[in-house]
């Protein structure tokens, strides 16, 4: 097999690690009437409800009512829009709800964006979270874009009030922690709102992350976890983005009311709590997978961090100085450790996780340890300059390829693969690519403008030019989500003897 087969191969199984089917299996067991999830067991008394809400969470659902479906008693998702008959298109139909489920799905959120759909799909779920009581136990599934399909803004504030004022945050170059801090004061149900609502009931999260480091309370704006929100606080943030001012009406009434917003609910990630949120799939999981599948691979799996982010640029040029370290019989020049160091942190490595995977691989080289694969994961960036077709992992791929220029060619010289989980990178029909040393070579015989393209950031038609296309990666749609995986694939290399 092939170095890139055995990329591919590597992308399939973190994908297949991470399909909501699988992850729900591993997560939930079925003992007699009960479940036992983290460690924990809940009694099932024909007391089942559920709720979800984002992008995967339809093939959660599936697999919850297999598990416990004869003691649900209802249950509302909200997914988005034309979910059901593009999985049905992919041949999905694991992930699509019997005819006769007691589950009700509604779609909404067309382009990613809350709508009235939604909001609809946000009442609903808020309706049956209300009725429960302490008997009841409320399933929640959440996974990535679960925020915009539970919107539900605090009366009298519409749903176009709130999604102006937190638009005219963001233009003004806001952090996310700031407006996620906006956004839940002025929700309903985030930072906390659902387990509020739910109150009696016990409400069990399992949720699907597509955040770096895994934090519960931005996943889908963390619905169940406790979120403290003073309106002086939030108004202090628009103040100084000079907002206060222009906001409407009804954002001024609802900030200008007494905080905190409710009691207290006892909450835990553990113990015997009313509130329990596990992750239960993440881009971790889905690189320790692709890890075992490597040993047995024959490679030396080493992951050098989830958690990359920041431009590709430079997430281009830290794989390739990586590659060049791993490749090389000689000591790497001072000034190239010394650039390796500084990009670590700057595209969210620790610069421990990247002295450890150093000395690894400095250790492989020396004593001909054999083939390394180098995982790592997370959700780098690209600056719009142009307007073509691409994403951050084609873009990615492609650097990386222009990188590895001059290296050897595999089988003896390294491979990298960068590809997103959910099936699909940017406006594109592929999921990433896998490229090497001979990309430069390739797209200069056949004419193609690399500097164009970066410019125009149309990897996209690039990649499908040279070679015909066969450097994409194209799964299809994957009906999951966590993140990028990267991979660079590193050749055993010949150790010189003194």
């Amino acid at each position: 097999m092939s170095l890139e087969a055995r990329a591919r191969e590597l992308f399939a199984t973190a994908v297949e690690a991470v399909q909501p089917d699988v992850v729900m299996r591993r997560s939930v067991e079925r003992k007699d009437n009960s479940l036992v999830i983290d460690g924990r067991t809940f009694v099932l008394r024909n007391n089942l409800h559920l709720v979800g809400f984002g992008k995967a969470v339809l093939g959660m659902a599936a697999e919850a009512e297999r598990i416990a479906g004869d003691h649900l008693v209802k249950g509302v998702i909200s997914v988005p829009y034309g979910i059901q008959e593009t999985l049905r298109c992919h041949g999905k139909n694991q992930m699509l709800l019997k005819d006769n489920s007691r589950i009700k799905v509604m779609e909404g959120a067309k382009h990613n964006l809350p709508d009235g759909d939604a909001q609809n799909a946000a009442e609903c779920i808020k309706q049956l979270a209300s009725e429960l009581t302490e008997k009841d136990l409320l399933l929640v599934l959440i996974s990535g874009g679960g925020s915009a399909l539970l919107p539900a803004p605090i009366p009298p504030i519409s749903l176009q009030e709130k999604h102006d004022v937190t638009r005219r945050l963001a233009g003004a170059g806001s952090t996310i922690q700031e407006l996620n801090t906006v956004r839940r004061a002025l929700s309903l149900l985030k930072g906390g709102g659902l387990a509020h609502v739910a109150h009696p009931a016990q409400v069990v999260a399992l949720i699907l992350s597509d955040v770096i480091g895994d934090p519960l309370d931005l996943i889908a704006s963390g619905p169940t976890v406790r979120t403290d929100v003073w309106p002086e606080e939030v108004v202090s943030i628009l103040q100084s983005y000079k907002l206060s001012d222009s906001l409407p009406a009804s954002v001024k009434e609802v900030l200008g009311r007494a905080s905190p917003r409710w009691e207290n609910i006892k909450e835990e990630s553990g113990g015997n709590g009313r509130v329990l949120n596990t992750v239960i799939g993440s881009n971790s999981i889905a690189l320790k997978c692709a890890g075992r599948r490597a040993r047995e691979l024959d490679f030396r799996p080493v992951v050098l961090s989830g958690d990359v982010c920041g431009d590709v640029k430079a997430v281009s040029r830290l794989y390739g100085l990586l590659a060049r370290f791993a490749s090389s019989c000689d000591e790497l020049a001072p000034e190239l450790a010394a650039e390796m160091l500084r990009l670590g942190p700057e595209v969210g490595v620790e610069s421990w996780d990247l002295c450890r995977t150093m000395q690894v691989l400095d250790e492989g080289r020396k004593e001909g340890w054999g083939a390394t694969c180098l995982l790592a994961g997370g959700e780098p960036t690209v600056e719009l300059t142009g307007k073509g077709r691409g994403g951050r992992n084609l873009e990615l791929a492609l650097r990386v390829g222009l990188e590895l220029r001059g290296m050897e060619l595999p089988p003896k010289g390294p491979v990298f693969l960068s590809g997103g989980t959910d099936g699909q990178d940017g406006p594109t029909e592929a999921a990433g690519a896998v490229t090497d040393g001979g990309l430069w070579e390739e797209a200069q015989a056949q004419g193609l403008d690399v500097e164009g393209t970066l410019n125009d950031n149309d990897s996209f038609t690039f990649l499908s030019n040279v070679s015909g296309g066969q450097r994409l990666l194209s799964p299809g749609l994957t009906g999951t989500n966590v993140m990028d995986v990267h991979m660079l694939l590193i050749p055993s290399i010949s150790i010189r003897i003194h």
